[in-house]
């Protein structure tokens, strides 16, 4: 399998242009669904994650071109069919987008259940009491759910999630968009890409109000038309890199981004002991000296993303001091790759929901796994900082949401290579 080679210890410096968000554009893609006529959405991540939905879609009858990079254009129009391709949907966890896709658009689905990342079993049940509240029978077995239209038909309904999730706020917002009536979703996920779908949609002529609050509001609309949208940029990758510096030290510009969105982040980043400098579109961040210990939780948006609880451990474990970190969003989350980073050195104690993580002087090259897309990342910013060569395997969990990490990194300054499949 193919992996990564890096040779740690050089610092950062230099331009990097962050690409469109990976969480945005696997809600959008099959948001297309919906709409009659040709979408032109641009700055898409040519990440797998997209590659693998836009071959779905292409496979249930859609029309795609991608007439220069970062754009495609997608007409689903003439789409007839409500069950995907199993194989596919089973490679990506953002698949189940396409239930409630599929029932805004046909009023029925059957999608198998989704794959992606194992660090939690991330069950759907706010998603299947979403389409219950909409009126829809749910058929669901270990292997697919199917949504059928109830006695009373679909229409708008109210939801009052148990958590705030971000895949059950998407697809009620998918199922809803088309449908007869009001649809309120209370308690309902606040992430910038919850935004950027729900713009996205209003775009080409939904009805969607108060997304980024608590409360989101769809009034039924009767259809969708085409136009063309650009997608917001990637939040977590942004973070990636803003900690990957942080780790490593040096002096980088971060172009692309949104600096509102990465207050919860660069907060943090601050904290440690590097420098940030906000601008219209771009953050700067520099670090020299010895990062200082901090304490993080997990929460959803606006606080601090789980998404970057990988990547700040590692900069934890290079801190003076002890630092602590709690996860409240996925409990398992630590289990994999703090395994790994003890490997190179790092001193982690996890109890329960907390890692007490005990900053070392240095961190050492080694083989080490990606467990999922985060963990993996957090893996190859270990492997800049560390002294000596670290091998990073299975690093199809990263290229999931990274588009062109080694290139970007190494414009950047650091020795990394991708080692391709022995054959």
């Amino acid at each position: 399998m193919a992996r990564y080679e890096i040779h740690g210890g050089r610092p950062l410096n230099g331009t990097v242009t962050i690409s469109g968000a990976k969480n945005a554009a696997v809600a959008i893609l099959p948001a297309t669904l919906l709409v009659s006529g040709k979408c032109r959405i641009e700055n898409v991540p040519d990440i797998s994650d997209v590659r693998i939905l836009l071959d779905i879609l292409e496979r249930m009858g859609a029309s795609i071109a991608a007439p220069e990079p970062g754009v495609v254009e997608i007409d689903c129009t003439e789409i007839q069919c409500s069950e995907p391709d199993q194989q596919l949907v089973r490679k990506m966890r953002a698949s189940y987008y396409l239930m409630g896709a599929l029932m805004g658009r046909f009023g029925k689905a059957h999608v198998a259940l989704p794959g992606g990342c194992n660090f939690a079993s991330r069950p759907i049940d706010q998603h299947i009491k979403g389409f219950l509240a909409l009126g829809a029978d749910v058929d669901e077995t270990e292997e697919y759910v199917a949504l059928t239209p109830g006695e009373a038909g679909l229409q708008g309904g109210r939801i009052c999630l148990d958590m705030a999730s971000v895949g059950a706020t998407v697809n009620i917002m998918l199922a809803a968009t088309l449908l007869p009536g009001q649809t309120v979703i209370e308690n309902a996920a606040k992430e910038p890409h919850i935004v950027d779908l729900a713009n996205f949609l209003n775009t080409m002529g939904a009805r969607i109000t108060g997304a980024g609050t608590d409360t989101v509001k769809i009034r039924g609309v009767n259809s969708l038309r085409g136009g063309t949208y650009a997608i917001i940029p990637d939040q977590i990758e942004a973070g990636t890199y803003l900690a990957a510096v942080t780790a490593v030290g040096g002096n980088v510009l971060v172009q692309n981004v949104i600096p509102k969105h990465m207050e919860c982040i660069t907060n943090k980043l601050q904290e440690m002991g590097a420098k940030i400098i906000n601008y219209d579109d771009s953050i700067r961040i520099m670090r020299t000296g010895r990062l200082r210990q901090t304490t993080v939780k997990t929460r959803p948006y606006p606080g601090f993303p789980t998404d970057m609880q990988a990547q700040i451990c590692v900069c934890m474990a290079l801190a003076n001091g002890v630092s602590r970190l709690t996860e409240s969003v996925y409990e398992t989350r630590f289990f994999g790759y703090c395994t790994e980073l003890e490997s190179m050195g790092a001193s982690i104690r996890i109890n329960g929901k907390t890692a007490t993580v005990t900053g070392v002087d240095h961190l050492t090259g080694s083989t080490v796994y990606a467990h999922d897309l985060r963990a993996g990342a957090a893996l190859v910013i270990a492997g800049l900082a560390a002294e000596g060569t670290t091998y990073v395997e299975h690093i199809h969990f990263i290229e999931r949401g990274y588009e062109n990490l080694v290139e970007k990194l190494r414009s950047l300054g650091a020795d990394i290579r991708r080692l391709e499949d022995e054959t």
